[in-house]
């Protein structure tokens, strides 16, 4: 789906630059993403959150860690 009208930018093409490690800066910039009308930034940020390879399900859902659990 087209995510950026005035850039002709899909979901597929900000999707594939997350995963490759692209931060939305470099997004903006190399495809143009949010800097016309900026009706779509939040759109594609989302996409890029979801994509991007610093975002994985296991630092979602990771429980306490040693330094915060409690021991008696």
């Amino acid at each position: 789906m087209i995510v950026c009208v005035c850039r002709h930018v899909n979901d597929k093409a900000i999707a594939q630059a997350a995963r490759c490690g692209a931060s939305f800066d470099d997004i903006q910039i190399d495809m143009g993403v949010g800097t016309q009308c900026g009706q779509c930034e939040s759109a594609a940020r989302g996409i890029w959150m979801q994509c991007s390879p610093s975002q994985s399900i296991a630092q979602i859902s990771r429980g306490p860690t040693t330094e915060s659990a409690t021991y008696t």
